[in-house]
C-alpha cells in the first residue's frame, strides 16, 4: 500500500502540475489540478513547507489576469469599431444639420477627432479640416480653368499658325523681311558702329543669373537686327564650354553658327585702342551727355539680383578705360528703386540715341515705375510751385527732391 502511493506521488509530481502549468489558460483544468494539490497537500507529512500555498496562490493570480487580458482584447477591438462607425454617424448628423463637416475623413483625422478632450476642440478641429478641404477643391477648380485656358489659347495659336501658313502673302512677308534684317545685319559687321557685350562675370553671378542674362541678350541681339542701323554686336571674353556659352547654344540651337556678330574669347582691349572705349556703368561718376559715335560702348553682360555695385566699374579701372553712366537724373524725377537697366532696355536706349539723340525719346524705355516724369522746367518754376510736390506725392522728402532738382538744372 505505501508503495502505490509512493508511486501516486511521484506520477502526480512529475506529470500532473507541469501540464496544468503549460495549460494555464484553460479552465478545465482548474478543478483537476485543485484537487490533485489539495489531496497532496493533505496526505503529505507535516515537514510539507508552506512556501508550496503561496506559490499556488500566486500561479491563480496570474492565471486569472491572463484570463481578463484575453477577453479585454477581443472586447476592445469590436469596441474600437463601433465607436468610429458611432463617430461617423454624428458627423453624418452635424453635416446634415448644416455644421462645418469635411466630406471626406480619414481614419486618423477620426482617431484624432474623438480624442480631442472637450466638445468646442471637436468642433474646431471639424472646421480646420472643412476649410483645408475647401482650399483644395478650389486649387483643383483654378488649375482645371487654367489648364482650359491654356489649351483654348493652345488651339487658337494652332489656328492663326494655320491660317498664316496657308496665305501665301504673309509667307512671303515673312521671308523677305528675313532676308532684309539680315542683309542689315550683315552690312553692321563691315560698316556699322561696333558695340561690345562684355562677358566676363559668369563668376559674379548664380546659373539662374546667367540663364537670365543670356535671355536678355538674346532679346537685345534679335531688337538690334530689326532696326534701321543696327550695331555690330562684339560678344568679348566669351570661352568655349562656358556657362555663357552652353546657354547660347541651348537657347540659339542650330542658329547660334549663323548668328551675324563677332564671338570671341579675347578681351576688347586687345581687339579695339583703349582711346576709343567707354564702359557703361551706372556706378561711373561721369555722366554721359551726348551719344558719339566714333566711340566703341562696352555693356557689362552681368544680371545681379542683389545688386552687386562697383563690380563693372572696378573692372573698367583696373584696364584703365573711361567709363559713363546715363544722365537718369537729369532727364528723370526718380522716385524708387536702383538705377541700373536690363540689357535689352540698354539695346532700345543705345539704338534710339543713335538714330535720334534725343534723350526723352530714349529715355522713354527705361520702366516707368522707376521714375515719375521728366523734367521739363527749370529749378525757380519748380521751387515757386508746390501743385507739382503734390501730384508726386513727394511728402517728407521735399527737401531731397529740391536738392535733386538743382543739381540737375544749374543755376544760369
Amino acid at each position: 500500500m505505501q508503495s502505490a502511493n509512493m508511486l501516486l506521488r511521484k506520477i502526480v509530481r512529475s506529470s500532473v502540475l507541469p501540464f496544468a502549468a503549460q495549460h494555464v489558460m484553460k479552465k478545465d483544468l482548474f478543478p483537476l489540478s485543485r484537487t490533485l494539490s489539495l489531496s497532496l497537500c493533505l496526505k503529505q507529512d507535516k515537514s510539507c513547507e508552506p512556501s508550496e500555498k503561496l506559490d499556488l496562490d500566486e500561479w491563480k493570480k496570474v492565471m486569472k489576469s491572463g484570463l481578463q487580458e484575453e477577453v479585454s482584447e477581443t472586447v476592445s477591438e469590436p469596441e474600437k469599431l463601433s465607436s468610429l462607425a458611432a463617430a461617423r454617424e454624428t458627423l453624418e448628423m452635424w453635416r446634415l444639420a448644416g455644421r462645418a463637416v469635411p466630406e471626406n475623413i480619414s481614419e486618423e483625422q477620426l482617431k484624432t477627432f474623438m480624442e480631442c478632450p472637450s466638445k468646442s476642440a471637436k468642433k474646431k478641429y471639424l472646421k480646420y479640416l472643412h476649410l483645408k478641404e475647401l482650399h483644395k477643391k478650389n486649387d483643383k477648380r483654378k488649375m482645371a480653368e487654367k489648364r482650359e485656358r491654356r489649351l483654348e489659347a493652345q488651339d487658337q495659336a494652332s489656328k492663326t499658325d494655320d491660317e498664316t501658313k496657308t496665305s501665301p502673302f504673309i509667307c512671303l512677308w515673312s521671308r523677305t523681311m528675313d532676308k532684309a534684317y539680315n542683309w542689315r545685319a550683315a552690312q553692321s559687321m563691315i560698316f556699322g558702329q561696333p558695340l561690345v557685350f562684355d562677358m566676363s562675370y559668369e563668376k559674379e553671378m548664380s546659373v539662374r543669373e546667367v540663364t537670365n542674362t543670356v535671355k536678355q541678350i538674346i532679346l537685345s541681339e534679335s531688337c538690334n537686327r530689326r532696326s534701321p542701323d543696327p550695331f555690330h554686336i562684339h560678344f568679348c571674353n566669351l570661352k568655349d564650354d562656358s556657362l555663357y556659352h552652353r546657354e547660347f547654344i541651348e537657347n540659339y540651337r542650330e542658329a547660334w553658327s549663323k548668328l551675324l556678330v563677332t564671338v570671341t574669347d579675347q578681351c576688347y582691349t586687345e581687339i579695339f585702342p583703349k582711346d576709343k572705349l567707354i564702359y557703361l556703368t551706372a556706378d561711373s561718376p561721369k555722366v554721359m551727355k551726348t551719344f558719339d559715335h566714333d566711340k566703341i560702348y562696352i555693356v557689362g553682360s552681368m544680371v545681379d539680383k542683389s545688386i552687386k555695385r562697383g563690380v563693372s566699374l572696378a573692372r573698367a579701372k583696373r584696364l584703365g578705360l573711361e567709363t559713363a553712366a546715363l544722365p537718369l537724373e537729369k532727364y528723370l524725377l526718380w522716385n524708387t528703386g536702383a538705377k541700373n537697366l536690363t540689357l535689352d532696355q540698354m539695346m532700345h536706349i543705345l539704338l534710339t540715341l543713335k538714330d535720334t539723340a534725343d534723350w526723352k525719346k530714349a529715355l522713354e524705355f527705361v520702366p516707368k515705375r522707376k521714375y515719375c516724369g521728366f523734367v521739363n522746367k527749370p529749378v525757380k518754376e519748380l521751387k515757386k510751385t508746390l501743385d507739382l510736390i503734390n501730384t508726386l506725392k513727394i511728402g517728407k522728402r521735399r527737401e531731397n527732391i529740391e536738392k535733386q532738382f538743382a543739381k540737375n538744372c544749374p543755376k544760369k
